[in-house]
């Protein structure tokens, strides 16, 4: 199985971004969690209680923040790559 392109974690909150390739190129996904702990076994649910709402929107800019500079990073490159080919 692949690796995640990135995580973010505060608390037992988690946005896992997934890296996937297409035809026109690279995009991401988010997956939002929030770990729990039921009986010794830690377990993951994407079900969030009121009080997780304003950490996981944190979250999620700042999974926003990465994917944006991810894909300015690859934007730049591919310029830099067409410039030296030309």
């Amino acid at each position: 199985m692949s690796q995640p392109a990135h995580k973010i974690r505060i608390g037992v909150l988690q946005v896992t971004i997934w890296r996937n390739q297409g035809e026109k190129g690279n995009w991401y996904s988010v997956i939002p969690s929030r770990s729990y702990k039921q009986d010794d076994a830690w377990k993951e649910t994407d079900s969030l209680g009121f009080d997780d709402l304003l950490t996981m929107a944190k979250l999620l800019d700042q999974a926003h923040t990465w994917i944006m500079r991810q894909q300015q990073a690859h934007t730049k490159a591919r310029k830099e790559s067409e410039r030296a080919e030309a």
